[in-house]
Order: structure tokens, then sequence, then C-alpha cells
């Protein structure tokens, strides 16, 4: 995984001051070593400027970026972030056709591909990733996300030129692109937040590259396309071909993603998810004679102070320990304090460049940040809820038929917190239900289908480009920012077809909540773990955390300076400082009650102030 970033123009040639506009891609791309420690390179040809900061997982000592290939028509450069998993398959290819590697990278592979099948490549690759290839050939320039968006890819305009990144603030380092936030872009924060729209990048004319698109960018401007969009078809397979099918490919999409020459491990929680994945990836382990290391997470008070509710019925220390034992790993469990989960919040700010998930993703920060000092390559069970069917709003029939984002169904605390002026301007229910039913009208129909399965499918399709979406800029943003690499296998887009693909029967076969991942782990490790209760990664139950957050809100509302008075009617947050928190009634997701509504206001504030974000109304 890496970090790319650059600008192209198509109508002026940048060589007459490379030495300029390489500079100013290098101050772009020096904003991303975060995501790449191992290397850093630069390229300018006539057309474009390009950074690239590498984290090195294959062929460590090769594979250089910017990597170019020259040609007696004009060279051919790309930036690539990303693992193709179907590399040596494509290389192999390839090479019957006559091309020589110097490297074993799939950097060369995907540049190869495109060189030999132009924008037709995307389709052939499987993995997670976002590229841009300068082709000086064609006099155009080519950008590619993978599928489901597990890699971003953000682009501005600066007049004629196309300016591009992994994240924004590299964008934010190019003169004239500045963090200004309009109305949509409010709406998003106060309204969808921590979620967004898929394609928006929350500041003016900031916008990220949607999952499954390519762009070409040639002299008539910018022309965004779909090489992917989720096939829907009749399931004709029994339940146990399906479950067959789904074990099997369980076991090469893992084999595929443990592919590294560096150390790897996995995040173990001793949910079904995380423990499908890490049971797959120790017997890998176990035929190469090695041992596989694991990790969980918790907080400092979590022994004392957690009581179950309805998302987080019981503790995970216990199961995961169960799980490495049966598994026969090497397990961490990591811990994080009140007031380090704190410090944090400003950590992921910086990551994700936007206030997100607050603690939950504060705590995901701190976390790969010590998992990272022995390992670059993680896999996690990322994903599967959304595919599977896992979320209660799957199965509770009024969150299955109202028609609203069921992880945020309730516009009215949110616009409560508002000046009553600025609330009447956004109309925050109004554009939460535009959204909403802008992605249903897009749900790919299948004729016959009965209203329940159809109104299932709409239920998939919105958390696969919404909910997941989310929890996959939460998994990519929190860990580069520490230069951990993890990988998601649930996300692998033959699982996802199949699964999309198969009736709500076969789902919840029985009654069992995700049946057929349970029915298709068999064997691979006990009942007691296959059957357990859904819990969600876990949050902080520690009084002393809430009482932080409480503090420093207050003192925020103490101070007219701080930016969030330009937004928030004080009264009503102050009154949300004096609320006693029901740690069951989430406002977002799963996890996010009370407290996190405290440490969303602080993350907001604080991302003003940061970015010096100037909001125009």
């Amino acid at each position: 995984m890496c970090g790319i970033a650059g600008f192209s123009d198509l109508t002026t040639s940048l060589l007459p001051e490379s030495a300029l506009w390489g500079a100013l891609a290098r101050r772009m791309g020096k904003t991303l070593l975060h995501r790449g420690p191992d290397d850093f390179g630069c390229h300018v040809s006539a057309q474009s400027a390009m950074a690239h900061a590498r984290l090195a997982i294959m062929d460590p000592l090769h594979g250089a970026q910017p990597m170019t290939l020259p040609g007696e028509e004009g060279e051919v450069t790309i930036i690539y972030n990303g693992e193709v998993y179907n590399a040596p398959e494509l290389r192999s290819m390839l090479q019957s056709l006559g091309t020589q590697f110097s490297t074993h990278c799939d950097t060369e592979v995907v540049l190869q591909c495109y060189l030999h099948f132009g924008e037709e490549c995307a389709r052939m690759l499987n993995g997670i990733y976002a590229f841009v290839v300068d082709d000086t050939r064609k006099k155009q320039v080519f950008l590619c996300r993978d599928r489901f968006g597990v890699k971003p890819l953000f682009y501005a305009f600066s007049h004629d030129r196309l300016v591009y990144g992994s994240e924004i603030k590299a964008l934010f380092e190019y003169p004239g692109i500045n963090p200004i936030l309009k109305k949509e872009g409010l709406c998003e924060i106060w309204g969808l937040g921590p979620a967004r729209t898929p394609g928006c990048g929350v500041f003016d004319r900031i916008h990220e590259l949607l999952p499954g698109h390519c762009a070409v960018f040639n002299r008539d401007g910018l022309h965004t396309f779909p090489y992917y969009t989720l096939p829907c078809h009749p399931c004709e397979d029994s339940y146990e071909t399906v479950v067959e099918k789904l074990r099997a490919l369980l076991e090469d999409t893992i084999d595929r993603q443990l592919q590294s020459d560096v150390p790897l491990c996995t995040f173990l929680s001793g949910g079904l998810d995380s423990s499908v994945v890490t049971a797959l990836a120790a017997r890998n382990c176990h035929k190469k004679g090695e041992e596989l290391a694991t990790y969980s997470f918790d907080f400092v008070g979590n022994d004392t102070y957690f009581h179950p509710t309805a998302y987080q019925p019981d503790a995970d220390d216990p199961w995961a320990q169960k799980v490495s034992a049966q598994l026969h790993t090497r397990h961490h469990r990591l811990l994080c304090a009140s007031d380090t989960l704190f410090q944090y919040l400003h950590n992921a700010v910086i990551a994700k460049d936007l206030p997100g998930m607050a603690d939950v993703d504060s705590s995901l920060v701190y976390f790969c940040s010590l998992v990272r000092q022995d390992h670059p390559v993680a896999l996690c069970g990322e994903c599967a809820d959304e595919i599977f069917g896992g979320y209660p709003w799957f199965h509770r029939e009024e969150m299955l038929l109202s028609r609203v984002f069921p992880w945020s169904p309730d516009m009215h605390r949110r616009a409560s917190l508002l000046k009553p002026e600025i609330a009447e301007i956004l109309q925050l229910p109004e554009y939460a239900a535009r959204r909403y039913e802008e992605t249903v009208r897009q749900v790919p129909a299948l004729p016959g289908e009965a209203m329940t399965e159809t109104r299932r499918r709409e239920m998939s399709y919105l958390n696969i480009r919404w909910f997941m979406a989310t929890l996959l800029d939460r998994k990519d943003r929190c860990s580069m920012a520490n230069g951990l690499e993890v990988r998601v296998p649930y996300a692998d887009h033959r699982i996802l077809e199949l699964v999309y693909n198969t009736p709500w029967s076969y789902k919840c076969h029985n009654g069992v909540s995700k049946s057929l991942l349970r029915d298709a782990a068999k064997g691979w490790l006990s009942d007691e773990i296959l059957y357990r209760k859904k819990s969600p990664y876990p949050k902080t139950h520690n009084p002393d955390y809430e009482i932080l957050l409480r503090e420093h809100l207050v003192q925020v509302l103490r101070d007219p300076s701080q930016p969030l008075h330009q937004l928030l009617a004080p009264q009503a947050v102050r009154a949300l400082t004096e609320e006693t928190f029901d740690y069951g009634q989430p406002w977002f997701g799963q996890l996010m009650a009370g407290p996190q509504m405290l440490a969303y206001l602080l993350q907001v504030n604080d991302w003003m102030k940061t970015y010096r974000v100037d909001v125009r109304l």
C-alpha cells in the first residue's frame, strides 16, 4: 500500500519548468509519507507531475514508483496504491503474449495490463487499488479505483489542471484548492456523518472517484465511467451448493491475500468473521511451519465497567483467547487507556481529513500503531455483516421497512444541536431522504421477485454502498496513518456477488443469522465459536472517558473563539453535556451512542480549527 499524488495539464507542457512542478508534486506527496514510509519518488512528464510514497510489501528491493515504461510513441508512467491478488495469473498471461518483466511486484503487472488492454484492464484485476497512469502516447491520463472503494482516490480541478491524491490533505498543497465548506458539505458532516455520499469529498470542488469507476482525462476534459456494477440475477443453486461455493471462495481468497514478502498477522476479536479469516490464515501458516500472530483490542477499565447491551452482548477477550488456543496462534491483547483514546481523537481527524467515527476511529488509529511495530500487513473480518446480513436492520421488521438509512434513522437530534437559522438552511431530513432515494433507485431490479425479497436486496445494496464504504474508509485511513496495510477478504467481488444473489432464506437459513458463513466454515472452528452471538468492534465503558469528553466540550462552549460556535446552539449542546446517556441507544451504526456524540462534536471543532475550514452558507 502506498500514497499517490500529482496533477496533470494537457494544454501546457510542464517540462520547461519541470523543477518547479516536480517540487510541487513532492510537496503533495510528502503529506502522504505515513502511507508509504519505505521509499519516495517523483516523476515529471510533459503533461503530469506525480509523486509516490511507497509501503514495500511485495518485492521490497524493486518496484520503485513512479514506474515508467518507455516506448517509441511516448512513455507511460504509473503511480499505484494497492494489491492485486491475481497478479501471478495476469503475469503468466502477459508473458504468454511476449511481455518481459523486470520486477516481481504487482505494480508492473498493472502497468503492463494497461499497456496491453487499455481501459479494459480494470475488469481484469482482483484486488484493492487506486492508480493513475500518465499516458503520453495517447495524450491522456487514466485513473482507476477498485470495485468497492477499499483504496481512496480524491481529485479536484484547478483551472485546466486535474489534481489528484490518495487523501484530501495532498490536494490542499496545490495552490488555489482550499478547505471551503458549503451547504452540501455541511449537510454531509451534520446529516450523514460519519458516512458520506459516494463520490463526495465534502469540501467544495473536491470529489472522490467512485468505487468501480475509471476516468480518462484528455483535451476534452474528464470523463468518468463505471467498469463494474454489482450484478443481479436469480439464484439457481441449492443452499448446499452455495455453501460449497462459498467455502471454496473463502479458501481461495484468503490464500491469495496471504501473499506478502513481509510479516503478516490477523485481527482477531473472537467473533465469527475474524475467526474464520484467522482459521484459514493459521492453517496456511502451519503448512509452512510458521505460527500466525493475532491481535485483539480492548480498553482499560472494561474488565470492571463493561455491561452487556443488545448491540454488545458480551466482551471479546475470552473469545479471542479461545480461538487463539484452538488455532495455535501467537496472540496479543492490546489495551487503550481513556486518556490515550481521547488524545487520539485528533490523530483520527488528521488520518481522515474529516471528523469520523469518534473513538471508534481514534482507538483503531492507536491500535494500528501498535500492530505496525511488528507487522506491516494484517487481514481482518471487515464487511461480513454487510454482505451476509448480520446487522439488526436486516432482521427487525420496523428497521427493515423504514425508508431511511437504518444506521442513522433520526435526524432530529443532529438538527436540534444547530443554530435554528442554520438548521433551516440545511434541511437535514430532506437532504438525507434525497440521498437515500437516489441510492435505492440504483438498486438493480430482478423481475418477478417478491416484494419482501426486493426490500432485502435494497437493504443489502444500501449497506454495501454506504455502511460498508464507511467502514472500509475507516479501516484504510486509520491503518495507513501508521503505514499498516489491512486486507479485507470478505470484500472480494466474487464472494460479494455470490452472496448478494442468494435469497434471504439462504442468508438466514432455518432462522440462523449469517448461516451461509457459519455453514461454510464448519470444521474450521468449533460450534461454540461458529454460533457466538454477534458483538461489534469494542468500545470503552470506562466513565473516565466520558468525563474527559464532557470537560473538554464545556471548555469549548466557554470559549467563543472556537469554530464550533459558528454552527451550534450553545444551550442545546450544554444540555447534552449534562445528559445521562443510554449506551445502548446509538445515533449512528451500532457503537456511536451519547458519549460518541460528544466526541464527534469535539472532532468537528478540532477539524474546523486544524484545517481552517471556511464555512460559506
